[in-house]
């Protein structure tokens, strides 16, 4: 695996409180990598960053709702991300409902792994195939399986 990872983080409205917490938890580890971010979210995970005195390289996209999404979305089918968290406001319909189906399908297609709620993230973010110089992720195959 890579050395220094590309990192997307997305969060709802309703979520960014989550996933400040979650990048203050995480910042020396986060700090290693580069962050790309919708909008708002990066804005606070920048603000999280410079409170704690951490040095981060944070990218901000647009927001969500004005193409932030679909702009990630497009940064996995260049294989430009390699973990996404994107904490999704389940209980609030979204303006941009279509772009956040793309981005998590566009994840699913090109084998991109996505954390939807933090204990997932813990999980992906702690794995130590993360340090496994020799590891490579199998290639997601679409083969029709056909029935004797």
């Amino acid at each position: 695996m890579k050395d220094k990872l590309t990192i997307a983080l997305v969060a709802h409205d309703h979520r960014k409180a989550d996933m400040v917490d979650w990048v203050k938890y995480n910042a020396g580890y986060l700090a290693k990598h580069h962050l790309v971010c919708t909008g708002t979210t990066g804005k606070l995970v920048k603000a999280a960053f410079d409170e704690a005195g951490i040095a981060a390289d944070v990218t901000c996209m647009h927001s969500g709702p004005m193409g932030g999404d679909a702009e990630i979305a497009a940064m996995v089918v260049r294989n430009e991300i390699d973990f996404a968290v994107f904490l999704i406001d389940d209980l609030n319909a979204q303006p941009h409902e279509a772009d956040i189906q793309m981005l998590l399908r566009q994840c699913r297609l090109h084998n991109v792994p996505i954390a939807c709620n933090r204990i997932s993230a813990d999980l992906i973010i702690s794995s130590q195939l993360w340090q496994d110089p020799d590891y490579e992720p199998i290639a997601q195959s679409y083969i029709r399986f056909e029935r004797e």
